[in-house]
């Protein structure tokens, strides 16, 4: 029986197992993004990245507002375990520094900046900042 091929694909016979971006990709990736505009209060991704990440942060930006045992363990769900400057892990800063930051502030807690197109593949990057 001759091997049956597919189009597109490097190869004869082409790619037989080939690994797919999978949801579980996608939250890991979600998730190291979150952490890391937390700790360096701005982060440079791919504008697909950003719809999601903006839901994200918004949604542990309330709940640190919220401050209670409940909320810790909901943003524990999300966070890494890392830690940024100054030694302060990700979770704390987001209870100590970031949720009072916004206290009085109702949404809208992150500034999205246009940047030019990556040069290797001409990927649409934007700079995700917190508001001020």
């Amino acid at each position: 029986m001759a091997a049956q091929g597919r189009k597109n694909v490097h190869g004869k016979t082409g790619v037989r197992f080939k690994t797919g971006w999978t949801a579980t990709r996608e939250k890991a990736m979600q998730r190291n993004v979150v952490t890391e505009l937390i700790i360096h209060e701005k982060v440079t991704v791919t504008s697909g990245v950003t719809k999601d990440l903006i839901k994200n942060i918004d949604h542990l930006i309330t709940l640190a507002k919220k401050n209670d045992l409940h909320a810790h363990r909901e943003a524990a769900k999300i966070l890494r375990n890392e830690k940024g400057g100054d030694n302060v892990k990700a979770i704390n800063k987001l209870f100590k520094v970031l949720g009072p930051r916004f206290k009085d502030r109702k949404g809208g807690y992150t500034h999205q900046y246009k940047m030019v197109e990556r040069r290797g593949d001409g990927a649409k990057r934007v700079v995700v900042t917190f508001v001020e």
